[in-house]
């Protein structure tokens, strides 16, 4: 049985997802935010349909959105939304964007809901309790080696220009396969022991708190790439399956 936590997560993003669907495809209204990234209409009313429906169950919790901001930040249990993780995507009408709403319990992320309404993919999980991918259960791959393993690598730009480059670039060397998925499609995938390790050097911790539950849940490991655990100020990636997280933190160091 659902907690009442995960309950909710899921009505909202359900609600948020009815939201995103009536907006997908109808040429919307695009305004550049101030640190240079695009926001919608149907960002915007899509948090504010989850913030709706968590508030309405826990009124008592804090709330961090990517269009709304931020309430009750120091309260013990903090909601994370991002009503859409790849606008950029939504304007220009493919769908590789989702909605991600993740729990914080003093500190730690305890719940993720990953919902891709129009690729089709609605991912959950709760640490403790496992995670699952379209009611299926989902469970990290058992790959031990770098040499059989396939890597996914996103948002790239501050390691390009960073000292971790040509050591990223002699591990997809021994790697057996690299691709760049992105987004919530490689973090759903390793959960699903589809992939093996994802890397990432630019983000939010509104893009992946609700991931990293995931695919924590599913068994995988996930901290930044100095191998931290997560906190509100993470800005890289790394998630694996476990077997392979200290050989990829070691070869990036």
């Amino acid at each position: 049985m659902n907690s009442p936590f995960l309950t909710t997560a899921l009505e909202a993003a359900r609600a948020g997802a009815d939201v995103i669907r009536r907006y997908y495809q109808r040429n919307v209204q695009v305004t550049i935010k101030a640190d240079k990234t695009p926001v919608t209409e149907a960002d915007v009313e899509t948090e504010k349909v989850i913030h709706s429906v968590i508030r309405s169950k826990f009124p008592s919790h804090g709330f961090y959105g990517e269009e709304t901001g931020q309430s009750a930040m120091d309260a013990e249990y903090l909601w994370l939304v991002d009503p859409i993780d790849g606008t950029k995507a939504f304007v220009r009408e493919y769908p590789f964007f989702s909605t991600q709403i993740a729990l914080m319990h003093r500190g730690q992320f305890i719940l993720g809901v990953s919902s891709a309404p129009v690729y089709g993919e609605l991912a959950w999980g709760e640490l403790g309790k496992g995670a699952w991918l379209n009611d299926q259960p989902l469970k990290v791959s058992e790959i031990d080696s770098i040499e059989t393993g396939a890597i996914s690598a996103g948002n790239l730009k501050t390691l390009a220009s960073g000292p971790r480059w040509d050591r990223f670039g002699k591990l997809v060397a021994r790697a057996h396969r690299i691709r760049g998925y992105g987004d919530f499609l490689h973090y759903h995938l390793l959960a699903a022991g589809k992939i093996d390790v994802v890397v990432e050097s630019d983000v939010s911790i509104l893009d992946v708190a609700a991931c990293s539950v995931i695919v924590t849940a599913a068994g995988g490991r996930f901290t930044d790439l100095d191998g931290n655990a997560l906190t509100l100020q993470t800005t890289s990636v790394l998630a694996s399956n476990g077997k392979l997280h200290s050989t990829v933190l070691d070869a990036l160091r």
